[in-house]
C-alpha cells in the first residue's frame, strides 16, 4: 500500500523560514513587507513574528517550497530555511509565560489532494 507509506509522520514535512531583514530606509521595509506577503501567498503561516511554517505533503513538496523562498531572497538581511518531519514537528514544547501548552497545528488553508 503505497498510498499509506506516503502519508506518514516521517515524510510529510514542515518548512521553517527565520528572517531577520533591516527595516530602516523606506525600501527596506518595502522589501520586508514583500517578502512577507510573498510567504503568505505561497502557503506559509506566522508561526512567531518574522517565523513562518508551511506544511507539505513530501519532501519534494518541501524542496519546492524552500526554493522559491531561495528564489525570492531580499539583497540584505538574514535568512534561514529549516525542513523538519511532521514526527520532528510533533515533538516541539511551547511555552508562553513559563507555562506549557499543547502545540496546536496552524491553520492549513491549503487544499492537497491525493
Amino acid at each position: 500500500m503505497p498510498s499509506l507509506n506516503r502519508l506518514n509522520a516521517y515524510r510529510i514535512m514542515w518548512v521553517f523560514v527565520y528572517f531577520d531583514l533591516p527595516t530602516v530606509t523606506k525600501m527596506e521595509k518595502k522589501r520586508y513587507r514583500l517578502f512577507r506577503e510573498f510567504l503568505e501567498s505561497d502557503g506559509f503561516n506566522m508561526l512567531q513574528y518574522s517565523i513562518y511554517i508551511r506544511h507539505c505533503m513530501s519532501r519534494e513538496d518541501a524542496e519546492k517550497h524552500k526554493k522559491r523562498v531561495k528564489n525570492r531572497l531580499p539583497p540584505r538581511g538574514h535568512v534561514i530555511i529549516h525542513a523538519v518531519t511532521d514526527k520532528q514537528f510533533g515533538m516541539m514544547e511551547v511555552f508562553y509565560a513559563a507555562k506549557e501548552r499543547k502545540t496546536k497545528n496552524p491553520k492549513v488553508e491549503q487544499l492537497t489532494l491525493f
